[in-house]
């Protein structure tokens, strides 16, 4: 399973970055191929100060080895090896009134000395944090979130998408990092799910992305923004660097088993600020947001 995840991982690249590229123009990724001395490596890309991505990254991982200590911890076992490959994404737009996009698919193997698996399970989703709030962007987002769920059991969608609401919330500020989509996690073989029926559904969430996200950039990116769209942006943000740094699991894991710092905290916009007790003026497009991020909404 691990090699077939990891081809998959390797062929998603490639089209959401030439996808990416084709959007916008001007800027192309940059490559970065970098090595974990304890095993495995990755293959980074960069998107920067291009004409709609600001920055963003698509980077992919495979690393194995033994299972650092506070790791051994954090999943409650003993001295085991481990895999771990994914895809993990994060996109900046320039303009305000497009969203920040974040996504994530991956597959994790635990091994007994002898070799043997002695567990495995995917992991994934992708969420949409909006500046500006478009209700037809929300719902849209959430529609291809939903489709690609139905495929596979008429549950799927109202249980991840509560996930996604719990996990991607600034628990310190009692709001969510935006407006969710997809979280899931230790999804692993049980009755009426094997390992293959897992694959199957976590790739075609992957495969749904740029249905997802594409439209969105195209209706939003040529809109007319100033000063201060740019300042609520750039606030905005700081809230998700605060999530990122603070709650993140994924963070966390990264820097636990000795990541490569660059492709980890590439998930950082280039531009933030932080604003002493600021709050929106009433009655405006920012305050509209940030009422929607106190409470989830159904957008389906």
């Amino acid at each position: 399973m691990k090699d077939t995840f990891y081809k998959y991982i390797q062929n998603l690249q490639d089209s959401i970055t030439s996808k990416l590229e084709e959007i916008d123009g001007k800027a192309k990724f940059q490559e970065d191929i970098w090595k974990r001395p304890e095993g495995g490596g990755g293959r980074t890309r960069v998107i920067e100060d291009g004409a709609v991505f600001e920055k963003g990254g698509v980077n992919i991982s495979a690393v194995h080895g033994p299972l650092p200590k506070a790791m051994q911890s954090y999943f409650n076992v003993g001295d085991v090896d481990f895999f771990a490959c994914g895809l993990s994404l994060v996109l900046h737009p320039i303009n305000p009134m497009v969203p920040t996009v974040h996504a994530n698919w991956r597959y994790f193997e635990m091994y007994d000395k002898s070799g043997e698996i002695v567990d495995s399970w995917f992991g994934g989703g992708q969420d949409l944090t909006p500046y500006y709030l478009f209700e037809e962007d929300a719902k849209h987002f959430h529609s291809v979130c939903k489709n690609a769920c139905d495929r596979h059991h008429p549950d799927f969608y109202k249980t991840y998408k509560k996930k996604c609401d719990e996990y991607f919330y600034n628990a310190h500020r009692e709001e969510a990092r935006g407006i969710g989509g997809l979280f899931f996690d230790y999804c692993k073989k049980k009755d009426d799910m094997t390992m293959q029926d897992w694959y199957d559904f976590v790739t075609d969430v992957g495969d749904s992305f740029l249905e997802a996200y594409v439209p969105i950039v195209e209706r939003r990116k040529d809109l007319l923004f100033d000063e201060n769209h740019r300042n609520w942006q750039e606030i905005r943000r700081g809230r998700y660097v605060e999530f990122n740094l603070v709650h993140d699991k994924g963070t966390l894991f990264g820097l636990r088993t000795n990541g490569r710092i660059e492709s980890i905290l590439m998930s950082l916009p280039p531009r933030v600020q932080w604003r002493y007790d600021h709050h929106p003026k009433t009655g405006t497009e920012e305050e509209k947001l940030v009422e929607v991020l106190k409470k989830p909404v159904e957008w389906q």
